[in-house]
């Protein structure tokens, strides 16, 4: 039986991703000096660019979860045509719009009891959890129940490695993931943050570096330690904060390192940029452990 596969804005999908696997966003929103604006609109453009200069600027920008109302149109729509739903969410660790949008669906189910209606908290962010979709996505392509592809995704959602550095600790520091003090000696030093999401989905500094190309080549070593084989043949996902050149230099010393040829590239989304800030990289792909 068909199923419809959603997800947040925070999953950082490309449209066209969206369009060929025919995914359902759940968009969150943020707040520029006062005035709502959401991750993402269906046919509409979010100017990402724009959107990280405020942030250089110093605009005070804040965030929200999807819009409760909206989300349960879009899920009783899918219930009412006849679908069942796999919802694949955002990291409880990080937000709390996984617990929101699961009770929102626990309300649904009863309303249509003889609809699947299945969730998935994925422990993941940014194209970490929007990786975890693609294979969903791609697993209903090829025939698979949604209560397989659920199961798939509860058995690998720890093999999800994400790898981030940023550029700039300040904005960790606004959004009180790091200290005044080590954000004001790291961007003395030139130190850079190694982070990953770790098993119960929060964002975890592990190591320091100086300077930025070995904060970015970083992120490849433990790509190196971790992935799993056949690397080559890996679908690799790599998500910025404005900073596309970085992106695509992470993205040739993995095509160079390990023969990956599949990598997708996009921007990290304005809720989980407002916390990260501009020239936030990060690398994901499936590993022995995150």
């Amino acid at each position: 039986m068909a199923f419809a596969i959603v997800t947040d804005s925070s999953s950082n999908l490309t449209e066209e991703v969206i369009d060929q696997f025919d995914l359902h966003i759940l968009p969150l929103t943020f707040m520029v000096d006062g005035e709502e604006h959401h991750s993402y609109l269906k046919g509409q453009k979010t100017d990402l660019k724009q959107f990280y200069t405020m942030m250089r600027e110093g605009k005070v920008i804040t965030t929200s979860l999807p819009n409760l109302k909206d989300s349960r149109e879009l899920l009783e729509g899918l219930l009412a045509s006849g679908q069942d739903v796999l919802y694949i969410g955002f990291s409880s660790g990080l937000s709390g719009t996984y617990q929101a949008i699961d009770l929102l669906l626990a309300e649904l189910a009863d309303a249509y009891p003889d609809r699947t209606v299945l969730a998935v908290d994925t422990l993941a962010a940014s194209m970490g959890e929007g990786l975890l979709v693609w294979y969903a996505a791609k697993m209903r392509e090829e025939g698979a129940s949604i209560t397989e592809v659920r199961d798939w995704l509860e058995a690998n959602k720890l093999h999800l490695a994400h790898w981030f550095t940023v550029d700039d600790l300040m904005f960790l520091f606004r959004g009180g993931r790091v200290s005044r003090t080590s954000a004001w000696a790291g961007t003395l030093l030139n130190i850079k943050p190694v982070m990953h999401v770790d098993d119960e989905g929060h964002l975890i500094p592990l190591e320091k570096v100086r300077g930025r190309k070995k904060s970015l080549k970083a992120l490849v070593d433990h790509m190196e330690q971790t992935a799993t084989s056949p690397v080559a043949d890996q679908t690799v996902f790599i998500s910025h904060g404005d900073c596309i050149e970085d992106a695509e230099y992470v993205a040739d010393l993995v095509r160079e390192r390990f023969g990956v040829t599949d990598i997708l590239i996009n921007y990290v989304d304005p809720v989980i940029g407002a916390h990260s800030g501009p020239g936030t990289m990060a690398l994901f792909f499936l590993a022995s452990e995150r």
